[in-house]
C-alpha cells in the first residue's frame, strides 16, 4: 500500500509537456490534432514532425484527388470515410478559402475483360451511395474527346485540393503546439509515469497518452513504445510524368484497377494549377523516402528483405510487379500503359515530375493490407496503414484517433491536470 501511495505521488509531480503526444505531421496526425482539441476543449495536444514544415511526404506528394470511395469494400474504414470525408473536405475547404474543385472523373475500361470489373464498380459504387453515370464508347467523348476506351463510368463527386494547404490550416485551427525538425530517436513509455520522447535536438517531450501517425515509419515508432505492430511498412514509389500537351486532358481519367492490389494503375489527373499529372506506376523504393532509384538507405532495404511477407508478397505478385518494374526503367513502355487510354501521347509529351512513396503495411503472410488499420496499445493509439484515400478520409479518420485516443486518456492518472499536475480549469 505504501508503495503504490509513493508511485501515485510520483505521478502527480510529472511534468508533463501534453495531454496527447502526437507523432507525425502529415494531414493524419495534423487531423487528429484538430479534431482532439475541438472534442475535448482544454486538452493540450503537441505534435512532433521531423521535416522543417507540414506534409513533406505522402501528403504532398501525390495526385491531389479527392476520392470518391468508390473502389473501396462496402463497410470497409476506407469506403465509410472516404465518402464521407470527401463532402467534409469540400466543405472545408471551401470554408478556409483552400484551392480545390469538384470536377468528376471517368473510368474507362479499355479492354473486354475489364468489362465486368468495370459493371462490378458501378455495384459497388451504388452500395457505397456514390452516384455513378454508366457511359458507352461514343459517350466517352461528351466528357473526354481524346479518351478512347469500350465503356466507362462517370463518377460526379470526385475532385482535386491542395492537400498541403488543408494540412497547413488543420495545424493552424488546432490550437496544438507543433513542433517541426523534431525528429523522434527514442521512446520511453511506462504505464503509471506516461510516454516520454527524446528528440534529436536533446529535447524530451513528455505526454499522458502518444499518438502514433508517423506514415512511413509508423511501425518503427509502434516498436520504440514496445508495442508488436504485427506488419511492416513495404515502401512503394509513384512515379509521376506532367503532360507536355496538357490540353490533351480535361478533368481525371482512371482505367479500371486490378482488385488485387491496392494500386488504381497510371491514371490522367488535371491539378489545381492547371497541369496534368500522369501516373503513378508503383515500384519497390530502396528507402522509405527513396523518390528516386538512386536513393538507397542499406538499413531500410534491409528491414524490408527480412521481413517474411516481403518475399511472400513477391511470389505472389511478381508478375505485376515486373511490369511496374519495366515501366518505371523505360519511358516507353509507360507511354505505352498511358496511350491505351489516351493514344494521341507521345513520349515526347511526358516530362518527368516529383515521385511519392506509399507506406504499404504488409502482414507476415505477405498479405498488402487493404483498409486503414488502427490499433491500441498501452498508452497509446497506432496508425498503421493510412496510404490513399487517406488524404480524402483525413477528417473523419482524425476524428476516429482522437476518440481512440480521448478514452485512453480518460483512464489515465491525472487526466485534467497542468503541468505540474494540478488540476486545470476547464473552458466553459
Amino acid at each position: 500500500m505504501h508503495y503504490r501511495s509513493r508511485e501515485v505521488e510520483q505521478v502527480r509531480k510529472i511534468a508533463y509537456d501534453c495531454d496527447v503526444l502526437v507523432i507525425g505531421g502529415g494531414i493524419v496526425g495534423l487531423s487528429t490534432a484538430y479534431a482532439i482539441t475541438r472534442a475535448a476543449p482544454g486538452t493540450r495536444v503537441t505534435v512532433l514532425e521531423k521535416e522543417p514544415g507540414p506534409a513533406r511526404h505522402q501528403t504532398g506528394r501525390n495526385s491531389g484527388v479527392i476520392h470518391s470511395g468508390i473502389y473501396y469494400r462496402p463497410g470497409s474504414l476506407k469506403a465509410r470515410f472516404a465518402v464521407r470525408g470527401a463532402a467534409e473536405l469540400v466543405k472545408f475547404c471551401a470554408e478556409y478559402d483552400i484551392a480545390h474543385a469538384v470536377t468528376g472523373k471517368l473510368i474507362v475500361a479499355t479492354e473486354r475483360e475489364e468489362l465486368p470489373r468495370l459493371h462490378s464498380l458501378v455495384q459497388r459504387g451504388r452500395e457505397n451511395g456514390i452516384p455513378v453515370r454508366e457511359l458507352v464508347t461514343a459517350q466517352i467523348a461528351e466528357y473526354e474527346p481524346e479518351v478512347r476506351g469500350l465503356a466507362a463510368i462517370h463518377v460526379g463527386t470526385t475532385g482535386i485540393c491542395d492537400f498541403v494547404g488543408v494540412a497547413r490550416r488543420l495545424a493552424e485551427a488546432s490550437g496544438a503546439e507543433i513542433r517541426y525538425g523534431a525528429r523522434v530517436l527514442r521512446i520511453d513509455r511506462r504505464a503509471s509515469l506516461g510516454v516520454a520522447a527524446l528528440t534529436a535536438d536533446g529535447s524530451v517531450v513528455r505526454g499522458r497518452v502518444l499518438v502514433n501517425c508517423a506514415g512511413l515509419y509508423c511501425d518503427e515508432v509502434a516498436r520504440m513504445t514496445g508495442d508488436d505492430p504485427e506488419m511492416r511498412i513495404i515502401p512503394f514509389r509513384g512515379e509521376y510524368y506532367e503532360l507536355a500537351r496538357p490540353e490533351l486532358v480535361r478533368g481525371l481519367v482512371y482505367p479500371v484497377p486490378d482488385p488485387a492490389f491496392p494500386f488504381l494503375g497510371v491514371h490522367l489527373t488535371r491539378g489545381i494549377d492547371g497541369g496534368v499529372h500522369v501516373g503513378p506506376n508503383a515500384v519497390p523504393a530502396l528507402a522509405r523516402e527513396g523518390y528516386a532509384w538512386g536513393v538507397v538507405r542499406p538499413g531500410e532495404t534491409r528491414l524490408a528483405l527480412t521481413w517474411p511477407g516481403s518475399w511472400r508478397m513477391a511470389r505472389r505478385h511478381w508478375r505485376y510487379g515486373g511490369g511496374e518494374v519495366r515501366r518505371s526503367l523505360s519511358r516507353k513502355a509507360f507511354t505505352r500503359a498511358v496511350r491505351g487510354l489516351l493514344p494521341a501521347v507521345t513520349e515526347n509529351d511526358l516530362v518527368p515530375a516529383a515521385s511519392g512513396v506509399r507506406a504499404q503495411a504488409v502482414l507476415r503472410d505477405g498479405t498488402l493490407v487493404d483498409d486503414f488499420l488502427i490499433r491500441e496499445g498501452d498508452r497509446a493509439v497506432h496508425v498503421l496503414n493510412a496510404p490513399s484515400p487517406a488524404a480524402t478520409a483525413s477528417l473523419p479518420i482524425g476524428r476516429e484517433v482522437a476518440r481512440r485516443a480521448l478514452t485512453v486518456l480518460s483512464g489515465v492518472p491525472d487526466r485534467g491536470g497542468d503541468a505540474a499536475g494540478r488540476p486545470r480549469r476547464r473552458n466553459p
